[in-house]
């Protein structure tokens, strides 16, 4: 460990001398250089009070679902303190619109197209060997355990189910959850203790049948899927074999128990906790408990994807929480998201005022709920328009460990970027690729957008129209050919795309 912390102070030492964070680092950066200059030992100081990182991430989650997006139908009391402690962004993307691809953008903090990581394996195809985060990727958590942080994955994967690609393999040091795309959020069936609004396509379109405390709906385009099939509660610690994690708690709060008790074990830190949620992908099941206070919503699809928010919300607060006690508030930066958008049919889940949702490169799969909350080193209560990308986060936590970010990285550190509105645009032009031929890029308030392969370019000006209502391809051809010769230029740059074939 002694090794471990003379590196980090190392690296601590030559991010001060950089000056490139907040004031109120920077002053914290002396301050501990001081420290280290008056006496040696205090590296063991040092590297307990470097800053820690929790990632909460949500799954299948609406942008405007949250009383912080303007939604008033769902209290979402926890995620909306996070965003007046912090910084609300409204123009937050992720880099794909499906679960997979997506975290492996936030994890590697690249375009995951560069290493042609555009699939999304569900059910079986998830043990596929193509499948999951490539080898020649390294995880922005493994250069921070790297350097002495305590690091934890809670709850989905969904990035590799097999030996080198498992978490463990994967920079952490402590894992409890499933490598699939989603789970059963208790055991069953039959699934006791919540009600459960389930996919049937052998029903009408439409049609509704309950069976005690389980309904069965024709409402979206496939049967639900068996989830838990070959995808088991595990849990992990390192790189050694996985064992089965024995829980009958209702899913998202037994994620949220897993994560207090990492972040409690590994106060005062460093650490970085990855708070992966399944909530409120499908299957949809919600607490009776939850629903009980939900009477006001008419329709019980939308009341328990209510419920299923309620509950996720109630995390956030418990982590928040946690961290508080320990008296970590203003070391610690906590980063909500989705890791897409919403869909709707599916879930009910709103987009608004965006069009379409998950699978779309559209602005609803691909703009999500994104707050960053850091109090004294971020704006506390801000709001941000200009684009923030899910890549981001990787560089910001590598910049405040005082690792060097790689030069191969598309996402910046946003430390000294939000709250200074002469800082420009962190990212002016942002480019998408997805299966089945989606394509997108935004360059600047242009957006450009092919809805799948053997279709034609869209083009729509988001400060006008956020909701791409208004197709101006045929009347903006300058703009048009520009932004098509921009894509191709960056999608010259990126890998042919993974197959599991």
């Amino acid at each position: 460990m002694l090794h471990e912390t003379r590196s980090v102070t190392s690296e601590r030492r030559e991010s001060c001398v950089r000056g490139s964070q907040t004031t109120s680092l920077r002053f914290y950066c002396l301050a501990m250089l001081w420290a280290l200059a008056l006496d040696p030992s205090a590296h063991e100081t040092v590297a307990e009070e470097l800053p820690n990182i929790v990632v909460i991430l949500a799954d299948d989650l609406g942008y405007g679902e949250t009383g912080m997006m303007g939604n008033r139908e769902i209290p979402t009391p926890a995620i909306d303190s996070l965003a007046a402690s912090g910084v609300r962004c409204r123009a937050g993307y992720v880099t794909s619109s499906y679960c997979s691809p997506s975290r492996a953008g936030i994890f590697t903090g690249r375009y995951q197209s560069r290493f042609g990581y555009d699939l999304n394996p569900t059910g079986q195809r998830n043990l596929h060997p193509n499948a999951g985060l490539p080898l020649t990727e390294q995880t922005f958590v493994s250069r921070l355990q790297s350097v002495g942080y305590a690091t934890g994955l809670l709850g989905k994967w969904h990035l590799g189910s097999e030996g080198p690609k498992l978490p463990g393999a994967r920079g952490f040091d402590h894992f409890v959850g499933f490598t699939h795309e989603g789970h059963f959020f208790v055991p069953g069936p039959p699934w006791k203790r919540v009600q459960s609004f389930l996919r049937d396509k052998s029903l009408a379109p439409g049609e509704r049948v309950r069976e005690g405390n389980v309904i069965r709906s024709n409402h979206a385009p496939i049967n639900e899927p068996p989830y838990d099939a070959d995808n088991p509660l595990v849990k992990q610690s390192g790189a050694a074999p996985l064992q089965s994690w024995d829980t009958t708690t209702y899913l998202t709060d037994a994620i949220t128990d897993e994560a207090v008790a990492f972040i409690r074990a590994s106060s005062p830190g460093p650490f970085c906790a990855v708070v992966s949620y399944n909530a409120v992908h499908s299957p949809m099941q919600s607490l009776q408990t939850d629903l009980d206070s939900l009477k006001r919503i008419d329709d019980i699809q939308r009341r328990i994807f209510a419920g299923m928010l309620l509950a996720l919300d109630r995390g956030v607060k418990r982590i928040r929480e946690a961290i508080d006690d320990a008296g970590l508030t203003r070391r610690t930066l906590v980063v909500f998201l989705s890791d897409n958008g919403g869909p709707t049919k599916e879930l009910t889940s709103s987009n608004a005022p965006l069009r379409d949702g998950k699978g779309s490169v559209y602005e609803g799969g691909l703009r999500v709920p994104m707050v960053w909350s850091m109090p004294g080193t971020l704006p506390s209560n801000h709001v941000e328009d200009r684009v923030i990308l899910s890549l981001d986060i990787a560089a910001t936590a590598l910049e405040l460990a005082g690792v060097g970010v790689p030069d191969n990285y598309d996402g910046r550190s946003v430390l000294s970027f939000f709250g200074d509105p002469t800082a420009g645009h962190l990212h002016p032009s942002v480019y998408w690729r997805m299966t089945n031929g989606k394509a997108a890029f935004r360059d600047g308030d242009w957006k450009l957008v092919r809805p799948k392969r053997g279709q034609r370019f869209e083009l729509y000006h988001l400060a006008l129209d956020v909701a791409e209502s208004r197709d101006l391809a045929s009347s903006e051809t300058s703009h048009l050919s520009r932004l098509v010769s921009l894509w191709s230029a960056m999608d010259a740059q990126m890998a042919a795309p993974i197959t599991l074939r």
